[in-house]
């Protein structure tokens, strides 16, 4: 049988809340609950241009063009990996300017 050590209380050990926020001093007081503000992000920022999608569109078709030639032993023998390396930079090129589109 377990040994009974302290009564123990049930809910929180500690206050609820934290410390106390500092003000600065000459600062405006602290209207939000955060006390962050995060400024709202302008229209042309938040749409891509139009070449954004197109050029990685165009990566990815090339670079899946570039390895199925190489395959295919189009672009030359099969000891010459260079073009498979060639297409699958084309394709990581892509997949970075998928994350530049909004």
């Amino acid at each position: 049988m377990a040994r009974k050590t302290k009564d123990a209380r049930p809910g929180r050990v500690t206050p609820k809340g934290g410390p106390p926020k500092r003000r600065i001093a000459g600062s405006a007081p602290d209207t939000s609950s955060s006390g962050r503000y995060t400024a709202p992000i302008p229209n042309e920022f938040k749409v891509s241009p139009w070449w954004v999608p197109a050029l990685m569109i165009a990566f990815f078709g090339i670079g899946i063009i570039v390895i199925l030639l190489n395959y295919l032993s189009l672009l030359g023998g099969p000891a010459n990996n260079i073009y498979l390396f060639v297409g699958l930079g084309l394709i990581v090129a892509g997949f970075i300017a998928s994350t530049r589109w909004h």
